[in-house]
């Protein structure tokens, strides 16, 4: 009986973001990805949503080392968070050259680079990690030198698909390497396909990126004598060539603007994977002479991220462009689910301050990085895995993607959904769910310290109703008010009724705490029947209910001398 091989899913699995898998075997663990999500509106003062990684700390003697696919946050944005998380951990990270650019920088960040041994993957090489032997095919994505990982393992090949398009004639001919798959299906054959699930609700097959590229210089033409501004992801890097390409066609020079797009885009040039001449790119800084019917700016904050670049030109507020009628601002992206309404209010800044707006909405100025149902199918037609698990996707794209295969002849039994903290065994009879872990959410502001749902909870309440606090001082020996009570309150009533409110507010609290005084009660129960009193009477008087903070100090002499 061939060894058992356990794979524990951490995230990605039921969400878009925080990609994290263990795979195990002879007692040793590799981490495929560990990415981070990003909050939205209904998360206020989150940085970043990480795996919850108390399975890995429980077991850092068993870590091999980490595969990063590629470089996108919901794959890399969590890897920082692990190191500081096990603080005695030197870990390896193997991935391409511009994936270890981006990680190298974020450790940087963090002062973290001691920590990390970065090993540099090409196309088609192997390396023994831990107990797997694993081979690195090229994938297409929507950012540079992804990568297909074949596990070798006692359970037989386990394939996972990374993030992944069938883009036929992609920007940088780097083609996803279905030759090889076909290889290792007839011979020894896929055990098991892990595959993004992304698109699997969506019919037909993506539009190639090189197909995007005309469609903006259209666009470029159409509005030739304005300055023309692009949003786009900075780790885009194909998308970023064709923009480049069509400026450079027009005789515009190109401005970088925002940190990550400055500093991914000469990185791509340094590898090579950017062809932008010299003569026509220039730093932010040296552009405010240039005519700007010859510029083109490429800009982060495509997104609407709060401080982004375009957030800032919508807002009026960049150091460096003033947005006027002379600009057309391309949106060449989608909106992230959650995103929609920061990327509206974006649009509509700039749209007020006379931008002409373009985005995808209204033309086909961007396409996605992962593949439809015909490229799926494609896939597992390809693999031909004895065993299958969606991954990489909402819980909807799991099941759409499991039906699909069922729908191609998989047998039922051969097909297990997963969700954020199940751990599954790969045995000589099949996969099963064996075991669950933690898949919680961690929400993380800044700090090193993860908040807990309860202060995200406070923080809603607060922004949604305000607060209103409740001051006294009292002599519990002589049963006495000395100071107060006295109602401060913000985000509750507007300046024109404040005044009043409180001082009802001040009245009710003085009434509770005085009939409380008559009884026995200590410093909690004047905080609790002041909370119930002030609460009663803003709910009567206003019909909100913000949060009510009561702060009782006993008075001591000492205290006044």
């Amino acid at each position: 009986m061939a060894e058992p091989v356990r794979i524990t899913f951490l995230g990605g699995l039921g969400d878009i973001g925080r990609n994290c898998a263990v795979l195990e075997s002879d007692n040793r663990m590799v981490i495929l990805d560990c990415g981070q999500m990003f909050s939205d509106e209904t998360q206020p003062g989150v940085e970043s949503i990480i795996p919850d990684f108390r399975y890995l700390i429980e077991n850092a003697d068993r870590i091999e080392g980490c595969i990063v696919t590629h470089a996108h946050e919901d794959h890399i944005g969590g890897l920082t968070y692990l190191l500081e998380a096990i603080p005695g951990l030197q870990l390896d990270f193997y991935g391409t050259p511009f994936t270890l650019g981006l990680v190298r920088h974020k450790l940087g960040e963090r002062n973290l680079q001691g920590r990390a041994n970065l090993h540099t993957i090409a196309d088609g090489d192997r390396r023994t990690i831990g107990p797997f032997d694993c081979e690195f095919l090229p994938v297409t994505h929507s950012t540079p030198s992804g990568l297909i990982t074949a596990f070798t393992t006692p359970q037989g090949i386990i394939l996972h698909s990374s993030d992944f398009k069938l883009d036929h004639t992609p920007v940088d001919g780097r083609l996803t390497d279905l030759p090889r798959i076909g290889a290792l299906s007839g011979d020894p054959g896929i055990r098991l396909l892990l595959c993004d699930s992304t698109n699997a609700n969506s019919p037909g097959q993506s539009t190639s990126e090189s197909e995007v590229g005309p469609v903006l210089r259209s666009i470029f033409h159409e509005h030739r004598n304005k300055r023309i501004i692009v949003g786009a992801f900075a780790s885009h890097i194909h998308r970023v060539q064709q923009i480049a390409d069509i400026a450079v066609e027009q005789d515009r020079t190109i401005v970088t603007l925002g940190r990550s797009m400055k500093r991914n885009v000469a990185m791509a040039r340094d590898l090579g994977l950017l062809s932008i001449p010299d003569r026509h790119i220039v730093d932010i800084a040296d552009s405010e002479d240039l005519d700007p019917a010859k510029t083109c700016i490429i800009s982060t904050g495509s997104q609407g991220e709060p401080r982004s670049a375009l957030t800032l030109m919508a807002a009026g507020d960049s150091r460096w462009v003033t947005i006027g009628p002379q600009d057309t601002v391309i949106f060449s992206s989608h909106p992230i689910p959650g995103n929609e309404a920061a990327v509206g209010r974006t649009r509509s800044g700039l749209a007020r301050q006379g931008a002409t707006i373009v985005h995808s909405g209204q033309i086909d100025v961007h396409t996605t990085g992962h593949g439809k149902q015909q490229e799926l199918l494609a896939l597992h037609a390809v693999a031909n895995p004895d065993l299958f698990v969606p991954v990489h996707g909402e819980y909807e794209h799991l099941i759409g993607h499991a039906e699909l295969a069922i729908r191609r002849g998989m047998s039922p039994d051969k097909v297990v959904v997963a969700t954020d903290g199940d751990q599954l065994l790969l045995t000589d009879e099949g996969i099963s769910k064996d075991g669950q872990v933690s898949g919680e959410y961690i929400y993380m502001d800044g700090s090193a310290q993860a908040l807990t749902e309860g202060v995200l909870d406070e923080r809603l309440l607060l922004g949604q109703a305000g607060f209103v606090s409740v001051i006294a001082e009292i002599d519990f020996e002589t049963r006495e008010i000395v100071f107060g009570p006295i109602v401060e309150s913000r985000g509750w009533a507007s300046p024109s009724e404040r005044f009043d409110l409180q001082s009802g507010a001040a009245s009710e609290a003085r009434k509770a705490l005085e009939d409380e005084l008559e009884k026995s009660g200590d410093v909690r129960d004047m905080e609790r029947v002041s909370r119930r009193a002030v609460g009663r009477y803003v709910a009567a008087a206003t019909r909100r209910r913000p949060v009510i903070v009561p702060v009782i100090k006993s008075y001591s002499p000492s205290n006044h001398s």
